[in-house]
């Protein structure tokens, strides 16, 4: 028995973490013949967790390595895009499509779907988050509630989707960033004193790490923001207020109350950070009141999935569907001015006017696997982030 509850890389690419009827379906199609028919199976979800308007495509490289060495193809949008359920007309819009010999991927549909519906969500978390408050600080938080081995995972969906840092020291690792954090209250807890522990913080650690000082430990958070100010004086960054719901009373309140002690000695540069149970709500009313960072954890970490499913919509390119999907291999074509997507037969291979401007439109689904060889370029995280950035300008919550 495995120590941790976790598959390798090998053991994904191997096809062991399918569901078991898809081992039974290709055991029945090689006995009659079947598991070469060559189908197109398309990625789509009906709707958005939330009631989301829209989401962002993320574990797009991921497939892409999933697929890679497989005898098939593999389009997609980019990953980081911001996609809808269904397009300008109604019809579900595909954001992946996988073509090949069925007995080729059938085992890979289930950990395909796993890796695309668990990042899209906590990405498209991560992006709302950043379009309700674009100018304030915003770091994640949220590995300590999930499975250690997914904490990669989470910083990098929560960092592509906009938040400016992570506190994983891995997930930094693999982003090519510096983790973020302060100080829990344990190290306050362990001296026994807030000023001790503050200034023992100071003393120990190099000069570019940001003095920010948990305060509310002991007293209040007026009470103990004071304290910090007067303890580290102008090496003071920041005051963060972790204070649980159960004795928070009004915290936009209490931030206010915070920023006017702070203003009033003079300390207008100190920045006021908050966490523990920050959502979008919480983000709203605290930025009004003058925040300038966040700490989020669950909201984003443990996001709803989109709930994803691959259908196949052809078999020896003649259109098929399931009832309630669509048949045919499809292209989702994109206003780049209006941020329209028009769903068209992908025969149809004449660029259609958007709707709204008349402009030409541009295909959204581009080869990432051929013939089993990644052929799209992976961008780095930061180039992904920046994309997501943009398209975040052009849509509304």
């Amino acid at each position: 028995m495995k120590k941790f509850k976790i598959a390798t890389e090998e053991e994904i690419k191997a096809g062991k973490t399918t569901d078991v009827y898809f081992l039974r379906t290709i055991e029945v199609l090689k006995k009659n013949g079947l598991d070469s028919v060559n189908v197109t199976a398309e990625v789509t979800t009906g709707s958005l967790p939330r009631g989301w308007p829209w989401a962002v495509l993320a574990g797009v490289s991921e497939v892409a390595h999933l697929m890679e060495g497989k005898k098939v193809n593999v389009y997609s949008m980019p990953e980081g895009t911001i996609f809808k359920a269904s397009d300008y007309g109604g019809f579900r819009e595909p954001v992946m499509f996988v073509e090949g010999a069925y007995g080729e991927f059938a085992l890979f549909e289930t950990p395909l779907l796993g890796l695309v519906c668990q990042a899209s969500g906590i990405a498209t978390s991560a992006a709302r988050l950043r379009k309700l408050a674009p100018d304030k600080i915003i770091l994640s938080f949220g590995i300590r509630r999930m499975h250690p081995a997914i904490s990669p995972l989470i910083d990098y969906c929560c960092y592509i989707g906009g938040l400016d840092g992570v506190s994983g020291v891995l997930g930094a690792e693999e982003l090519g960033i510096r983790p973020s954090g302060t100080m829990p209250h344990a190290l306050i807890i362990v001296f026994g004193d807030q000023v001790r522990a503050w200034k023992a913080f100071d003393e120990a650690l190099p000069a570019d790490i940001p003095r920010i000082a948990l305060c509310d430990t002991w007293f209040d958070e007026k009470a103990e923001t004071i304290m910090a100010a007067e303890a580290l004086g102008g090496r003071l960054w920041g005051v963060r207020l972790d204070t649980p719901s159960s004795r928070r009373g009004d915290f936009a309140s209490i931030v206010r109350e915070v920023r006017w002690e702070l203003n009033l000695r003079g300390y207008t540069n100190v920045k006021i950070l908050v966490s523990g149970g920050i959502g979008e709500e919480e983000i709203k009313q605290l930025s009004d009141a003058g925040v300038d960072g966040f700490g989020v954890g669950t909201w984003c970490s443990n996001s709803p999935v989109i709930d994803f499913a691959l259908d196949i919509v052809e078999i020896s390119r003649k259109p098929v569907a399931k009832r309630g999907k669509l048949g045919g291999k499809k292209q989702v074509w994109r206003c780049k001015k209006c941020f329209i997507d028009v769903v068209k037969p992908a025969k149809d291979e004449v660029p259609p006017e958007c709707p709204n401007c008349k402009t030409k439109m541009e295909a959204m689904l581009q080869p990432l696997v051929k013939n089993g060889e990644i052929v799209a370029k992976l961008p780095s995280p930061q180039e992904i982030r920046r994309y997501v950035l943009d398209q975040l300008s052009r849509v509304s919550i």
